[in-house]
């Protein structure tokens, strides 16, 4: 049992390490067809949608919107 309990903390001190930090793209397009790209780099994907929906939430009141790449 004890030898199951090392290797499980190993592998999860193993994983602590591990970056799931990427490159994503929020792109922007207005009522007139102009498109914006906010790049975020090396963040969480849940915290580059948060900031894309922000985005979105701004851009709806010149009528346009945002998608997360």
């Amino acid at each position: 049992m004890k030898k199951v309990l090392g290797i499980v903390a190993i592998a999860l001190f193993a994983l602590s390490f591990a970056s799931c930090k990427k490159d994503y793209n929020c792109t922007c397009t207005d009522s007139v067809g102009t498109v914006t790209t906010i790049a975020y780099t090396k963040v969480k994907k849940a915290d580059a949608e948060d900031a894309c929906s922000t985005s979105s939430t701004l851009w709806a009141l010149a009528g346009g919107s945002c998608t997360l790449n």
